[in-house]
């Protein structure tokens, strides 16, 4: 298994976790096709995604696959007048991470990180280990290990 920034640094953190394989070739797709492939249920199951405030601060928010992210709501939780997302082309220079393949843990710079509210309601997390085809699974005790957020109302 080829290891990603987010595996390597779970490893050398000592959490534990799962790793859900789809698709060859690193093809893209939807996150609901992915939680399918992966047999995980949407609402556990998050995309993240990078935005940049009118301020030029980057931030993450992580909402589940089948949700759309509230660029108002986004805006409120993070203090600034408008958010939007970021073009697709900046993903890799901004996150060292492709699109369909973003993990928020690893990314080349620590962002402002943002989940929706829902995380309250797990007991575990998926989101994407870092490339494309591949995702992490972790407990929400030890993504919180991981990754430091605030949790928010931000989808529509």
């Amino acid at each position: 298994m080829e290891k990603t920034n987010a595996v390597r640094l779970c490893e050398a953190k000592g959490i534990e976790f799962s790793i859900f394989t789809y698709g060859e070739g690193g093809v893209f797709l939807d996150g609901i096709t992915v939680a399918e492939k992966i047999g995980k249920p949407y609402e556990s199951v998050f995309k993240t995604l990078v935005t940049v405030g009118r301020s030029g601060q980057h931030y993450v928010f992580m909402i589940p696959v089948d949700k759309t992210l509230d660029l108002k709501k986004a805006s409120k939780a993070v203090s600034e007048k408008a958010v939007e997302m970021i073009p697709v082309k900046n993903i890799l220079k901004l996150t060292g991470y492709v699109k369909g393949g973003c993990s928020p843990i690893g990314m080349k710079k620590s962002y402002p990180t943002i989940v929706d509210e829902t995380i309250i309601l797990l007991d575990e997390i998926t989101f994407s280990a870092g490339k494309i085809g591949m995702q992490l699974n972790m407990s929400i005790v030890d993504f919180s290990e991981m990754l430091s957020y605030e949790v928010a109302d931000i989808v529509i």
